[in-house]
Formats: structure tokens, sequence, C-alpha cells
């Protein structure tokens, strides 16, 4: 099966929640954890075990994993293989953009089947040209994974780029959405492709729901801790809502290390978007 019908039957089965492992040196604190190899093991291992069950994805934060040297990868690839054991997708968030063979290497890393830390799919940085993805999108598409696309971000440095007129009159982050729903174009379903677009993102005036619905999966972060809300989603997207993926994470990792705690944290943000049914109305 494709990542985007995949992807569909783990939000019908699990709710449409896609939720963030990010040790973060100040949560392994809280949790009464050494910023250690160590820690960082009994936090991950512990956020998987609990919120696998209660979310459609999981999204570890790969670069709190790698400043832990070849140890903190290690604990990566028992995070992926935890995740899928307990039949959870995962979507690593890795961020990664560059062109040629290079880009070629990170997707037989991160997307080829073969690779001890080959994940469902993979978040990739569009801004060396959206082509430059290619090699990326074509390894994840042959191994039946899929690719999330930065389009909009919520962070304030983001419209510097994504709100940037191109020589064609038109925003960034319009043509980077048009190219994935170009991606995505004769997809039998539900595309493979989708794009990140945050939750408390301002949208330019080229951008609104026809261009946000690409026929793939959007990754919306910053629901939660950093003030994303259902209203939010519901301004934003509109129509496109039918194909957002929430994702949150510090608040509810917040309430760990209680495993009953993260589990009914995940399980509220759930809830909090049951109500987005497929033809992006609430029901």
């Amino acid at each position: 099966m494709t990542f985007g019908s995949r992807l569909s039957d783990s939000v019908a089965a699990r709710g449409r929640l896609c939720v963030g492992v990010d040790p973060h040196p100040g949560l392994l604190e809280q949790w009464g954890l050494t910023d250690s190899v160590f820690g960082l093991e009994r936090f991950a291992l512990t956020a998987v075990e609990a919120l696998a069950p209660a979310a459609a994805v999981v999204k570890p934060q790969s670069a709190f994993f790698e400043r832990h040297g070849s140890g903190g990868i290690a604990v990566l690839e028992r995070v992926i293989q935890g995740c899928r054991e307990l039949g959870t997708l995962v979507l690593l968030d890795v961020k990664r953009g560059d062109i040629g063979s290079t880009v070629q290497a990170y997707a037989d890393a991160y997307l080829d089947a073969g690779s001890p830390l080959a994940a469902d799919a993979v978040t990739a940085s569009p801004f060396l040209g959206v082509g430059s993805l290619d090699p990326l999108v074509e390894t994840a598409l042959a191994n039946d994974a899929g690719v999330f696309v930065l389009a909009l971000t919520s962070n304030p440095e983001g419209p510097q780029v994504q709100h940037a007129v191109t020589p064609g009159g038109r925003t960034v982050a319009a043509e980077v959405l048009e190219a994935v729903a170009a991606r995505n174009a004769g997809t039998d379903g539900f595309g493979s492709v989708g794009a990140v677009v945050g939750a408390t993102i301002e949208r330019p005036g080229d951008v609104g729901p026809e261009q946000l619905d690409v026929n793939g999966p959007l990754l919306v972060p910053g629901i939660g801790a950093q003030g994303g809300t259902v209203d939010d989603v519901r301004r934003i997207f509109g129509s496109a809502a039918r194909h957002v993926l929430p994702s949150s994470s510090r608040e509810i990792l917040a309430a760990g290390p209680d495993k009953v705690a993260l589990h009914d944290a995940a399980r509220r943000a759930a809830d909090a978007f049951a109500a987005f049914s497929d033809n992006g109305v609430e029901t």
C-alpha cells in the first residue's frame, strides 16, 4: 500500500493526531532523567509505548537523537522499530534538503526499505528549489513511503522566504504548494507527498483552501504548547481541513513520565480534532 493509503487507514483507526517525540534536555530533566543516551532511551521508548497506540503517526525529531552521537542514532532506530511493532506510522522529522547525489543519499538513509533508519515518511526543505527534492520523492514513492515538504512554517523568520514573491508574481509558498499538488496528480486515491503548514501562520494572499488542498496530507505543527488550536485550523484551512494531520509534542510530552497520563494527553489532543469529517466540515 502507498503511504497515502496507509495514512488514511491509520487516521480512520486512531484519529488524526501526529504526536512528536522530542527528547529536549528540558523535558529529560522534567522527567527526572539525565541528558545522556540512557536518559534519551528511557524517555523515547516510554513515549513510544504510551503514545503510539493513541496516534495515527509518531514523529521523532531526529536532531534530539543526533546530539547524542552514535548512541542516540541507535536509540532512534529502536524508536522506529518500536512504532512499527505497535502498528503506528513513523514520520521522521529531519527537514533535509540538498541536491544531486547528496539528497539521494539522504533518501537512501531514511526512505529505502533496507536502511535501519527507514521511516514511513520524512520532512524535507524545498528552498534549494522543489525540483532538488525529486530523488527524495522518487525514492519515497518507490518504497511506498511519503515526503512532507515545508511550505508555510510558523516560525517568525519563515515569511521572509515563504512570502517572498517570485518573478512569476506568486509567493514562494504558493509555488511550493503547487509543486506538491503536481506530484500527487493522477494518484489513485490520497497522495503520498504532503506539505507542512503551521497552525499559527498568516496565509499570503495567493494561498487559500484551494491551494492548500494538495490531494495529500497537510502536517500542521504548532498545536498545543505553541498556541495552535482547532479554531486556527478552521480559519487557515477551510475545506482543506479534511487533509490536516495536527502535530503536538511538548504539551503531550509534559504529561510524562507516567504512561497513562501520556496516553490520555494524546487521546485528548486527538479528540479535539475528531469533529473534522472527510468532507472538511464539522460533524
